[in-house]
């Protein structure tokens, strides 16, 4: 369901294309149809393209890589929290082996 804010951006993008191509299509004399659906599908296609971001899947490697490295991390930490000289390559690099990998 587009809220309306969606529905105002999608009017303001409507607005700039039509100003946008309008005088460009009269001069090229375009017919009115086929300006209108370009405009129509850019629209429509930059409301939805901005509203549903795409998230990647995390590989199975990843995926073990981030455990080992949450497991390991311990390690190379003060009590504090903050990481000892060197401490977070030293992670990387257990981690890595742990989880499998070549580095």
């Amino acid at each position: 369901m587009p809220t309306d804010e969606d529905i105002r951006l999608a009017l303001r993008l409507r607005a700039l294309a039509d100003a946008l191509l309008v005088p460009v299509a009269t001069a090229a004399r375009l017919p009115p149809e086929v300006v209108q659906g370009f405009v129509e599908g850019t629209t429509t296609g930059a409301v939805a393209a901005a509203k549903a971001p795409k998230k990647r899947k995390a590989s199975a490697y990843n995926r073990k890589y981030k455990a080992a490295f949450k497991r390991v991390s311990k390690k190379y930490k003060k009590k504090n929290g903050e990481w000892k000289k060197g401490g977070f390559k030293s992670a990387v690099r257990a981690a890595h082996k742990d989880a499998g990998g070549k580095k």
